[in-house]
């Protein structure tokens, strides 16, 4: 059985996600084992669930002009005013975790 690379596996599944096929007939159709090729899938889903994403002190610094900060997960929406919280957002991300 041949071993793909990570970036051989990324080229693999972005040409699946625009074929629109399910993962099963894709791996058929392209001459992949459809088990190893859909576990990929399950995989590359579990890395997008990535759920906080550091954000440098550089970039509050020059959106002075944005008035909030809005995370999206899904269907939900948090919207976080950014006058005066600037000092209380680790306050805030921390009750939020506290209520997911």
């Amino acid at each position: 059985m041949k071993q793909f690379s990570k970036e051989e596996k990324a080229m693999w599944l972005e040409d699946w996600q625009q074929s629109g096929k399910n993962a099963w007939a894709y791996a058929k159709e392209n001459g992949l084992v459809p088990q190893t090729f859909t576990s990929w899938t399950r995989a590359s889903k579990k890395e997008d669930k990535q759920t906080f994403v550091e954000v440098p002190k550089q970039i509050f610094q020059s959106t002075r002009l944005v008035q909030e900060i809005l995370i999206e997960k899904g269907e939900m929406r948090i919207h976080i005013p950014l006058e005066p919280v600037l000092g209380e957002l680790n306050t805030i991300i921390k009750k939020i975790g506290q209520t997911l």
